[in-house]
């Protein structure tokens, strides 16, 4: 069951976009490296969208956001 849980939440991130700001519209895993590290300096919003962009920080850093962009669905 976790999973299938995880598996969801990739796909989930793979399609939301930013609800806001200078790249409202644009998708999460789509966001400029420097902008995603600047949140991890000055702190991810609280909630779901915070939640959403650390795990977009983290694969960034590990260079894996080409494996969930492979998740969008069009």
């Amino acid at each position: 069951m976790e999973k299938n849980n995880q598996q969801h939440e990739l796909v989930k991130l793979a399609n939301t976009k930013m609800p806001y700001g200078k790249y409202k519209g644009k998708h999460l895993i789509d966001l400029p490296e420097h902008y995603v590290v600047w949140y991890n300096n000055k702190g991810f919003p609280k909630g779901k969208l915070g939640d959403m962009l650390r795990l977009v920080y983290e694969l960034k850093l590990n260079g894996l956001e080409d494996l969930v962009r492979k998740l969008r669905v069009y």
